[in-house]
């Protein structure tokens, strides 16, 4: 055999070969391009994904705090009191209406207190007196005791209405009923003070 002709072919097996190994270098080389590009994909994926985690954390932080500023403050004894349910505020007002139209009308317990003064008195103008003395023993005395008994209810339903308004969780329509309670509550206190001391409905005078 030739020389020459072995060389030939020996060179022509060994190009295809070479050019195996390059193209496996190329796609070896694409790879390692690639793989930068994989890692980023990857690095953004978790930075995604821990900031996400961090919001999450952040908003169940935020919502325990703003629960933890709607609890009321323990007392002293580490016991959280429970909130009122408005139901004492409620019951005032009604109360403190009530009591103010009594203050104004009169109640039974008045009545019945100025009939026993009247018999009082009475019992001690029986034996003779002047006209003046009379007046003053059976009507007048009688007179002055129901101004009293208003005057007290008067004054309980302005202290209880005012007490309501001052209370907090007032339903809507607490406060008005509240304040209508001490409003009549301090009319009456005016008129059995008046009544009491003979401003509003003096005495009749022993000579008219």
């Amino acid at each position: 055999m030739n020389p020459t002709e072995t060389d030939k072919t020996t060179d022509k097996t060994t190009q295809p070969a070479a050019a195996g190994t390059g193209a496996v270098d190329t796609k070896a080389e694409d790879t390692a391009v690639a793989a930068p590009g994989t890692s980023e994909k990857a690095a953004g994926t978790t930075a995604e994904t821990v900031g996400d985690e961090h919001d999450t954390a952040f908003s169940a932080d935020a919502d325990a705090d703003a629960d933890a500023d709607d609890r009321p403050d323990a007392d002293d004894d580490g016991r959280i009191p429970r909130a009122s349910s408005g139901l004492a505020a409620s019951a005032g007002a009604v109360f403190a209406a009530g009591l103010g139209v009594v203050g104004l009308s009169g109640s039974w317990i008045g009545r019945v207190a100025a009939e026993r003064q009247t018999l009082i008195g009475q019992i001690k103008t029986s034996q003779g007196g002047s006209p003046a003395d009379q007046i003053s023993a059976i009507y007048g005395d009688a007179w002055h005791t129901t101004a009293l008994s208003n005057g007290v209810f008067a004054l309980l339903a302005l202290i209880i209405g005012l007490v309501v308004l001052t209370r907090p969780r007032k339903s809507g329509w607490v406060p008005a009923v509240a304040v209508a309670g001490a409003a009549l509550g301090a009319l009456g206190l005016i008129v059995s003070i008046g009544m009491y001391f003979d401003i509003i409905l003096a005495l009749p005078s022993a000579g008219s």
